[in-house]
């Protein structure tokens, strides 16, 4: 079986915000974050696959095995009541779970370290790819080198505000462009971290 990859899934807007102003947990996503997701989401809220390459790229989005996600994300969505897509979601925490992650069987915090938990994920992830949520810990994952890859969705619009994605990265880190997609909605940019 092959080894599982680390992707990071984010969309981000032309000034690198990933959530609108005033995200916060009555606000998750903050003002006009829906504007990011319209690419594959319709007025009602419903994933859409959209045509042509892009329909490709949605298609590899939802054949993840694990995903790993910050605690700060998986809160504001109540851990996706404990069923993203029915795989294991791991945590990297340093602080104990709340009580409602007792009733999430698929969820696990990790509480020592982001290596530990991509290590745990990338296990569970029986040779998918592993899709990393949440800008903190994308962040460490650069960091510890646990990150392989990131798959960016740039949206014509400029925020102006909101929580940006890279906003503090210890050290540069070198990318190259594995693939592009463009549409008029969004440029899909999937990088590979250079080791």
């Amino acid at each position: 079986m092959p080894a599982s990859v680390s992707m990071l899934y984010m969309a981000m807007s032309l000034d690198g915000y990933i959530t609108g102003p005033h995200d916060g947990p009555d606000n998750p996503g903050g003002d006009g974050f829906s504007r990011l997701h319209d690419w594959f989401v319709d007025p009602d809220g419903a994933f859409v696959r959209p045509p042509g390459p892009a329909g490709e790229l949605f298609d590899e989005l939802e054949r993840f095995g694990a995903v790993l996600a910050g605690r700060r994300t998986v809160e504001q969505v109540d851990h996706w009541g404990g069923d993203h897509h029915g795989v294991p979601i791991f945590v990297p925490s340093h602080r104990p779970p709340g009580l409602s992650v007792a009733d999430y069987p698929l969820v696990t915090y990790v509480n020592d370290g982001i290596v530990s938990a991509m290590a745990q994920a990338k296990a569970a992830a029986g040779g998918r790819y592993v899709l990393v949520h949440g800008a903190y810990t994308a962040q460490r994952a650069l960091e510890a080198g646990v990150l392989d890859e990131l798959q960016i969705s740039q949206i014509p619009v400029l925020f102006g505000g909101g929580r940006r994605l890279f906003d503090v990265l210890p050290s540069r880190i070198e990318l190259e462009i594995a693939r592009v997609i463009d549409t008029p909605q969004a440029t899909h940019i999937r990088y590979r971290v250079r080791r």
